[in-house]
């Protein structure tokens, strides 16, 4: 990953990586979200766990990650016997692109006032250099 912003402007930005850039999410996260992409039907996290090859702790900590960033959903299925387990399932994506573009205005807006208050701030403090004699 970049260190800077505008390293980061130059990289080679594929769509993926806005799940990255904008939720912080990992490698495994991106392979757990294709998973439920990927699955016709909603699945359980012992589902995700098999088809990304991991431990069923390691894909539910990747789930919630997830779930946390708005781009899964869960529903809870309940057995007639009684008790009940979790599928999951990817969010629409009109849903989780209307809310990449919320968190890019709020962070386009916040980024605007620190420009500015960079501005009022140093603005008063720097002195325009002498004029050179000739």
């Amino acid at each position: 990953m970049a260190d800077s912003l505008s390293e980061y402007l130059r990289q080679d930005m594929q769509c993926e990586g806005l799940l990255e850039c904008l939720h912080g999410l990992k490698q495994l996260d991106r392979e757990c979200y294709q998973a439920l992409i990927d699955s016709e039907e909603p699945l359980t996290i012992d589902e995700v766990a098999d088809r990304v090859d991991r431990e069923r702790s390691t894909a539910y900590r990747s789930i919630q990650r997830l779930l946390q960033a708005g781009l899964i959903q869960k529903d809870q299925v309940n057995y007639e016997q009684g008790g009940y387990y979790h599928v999951y399932y990817p969010t629409a994506p009109e849903q989780v692109t209307t809310e990449m573009q919320r968190m890019l205005n709020d962070w386009y807006a916040k980024m605007g006032q620190l420009i500015q208050e960079f501005e009022d701030k140093y603005a008063d403090r720097m002195h325009e250099p002498a004029p050179a004699e000739s």
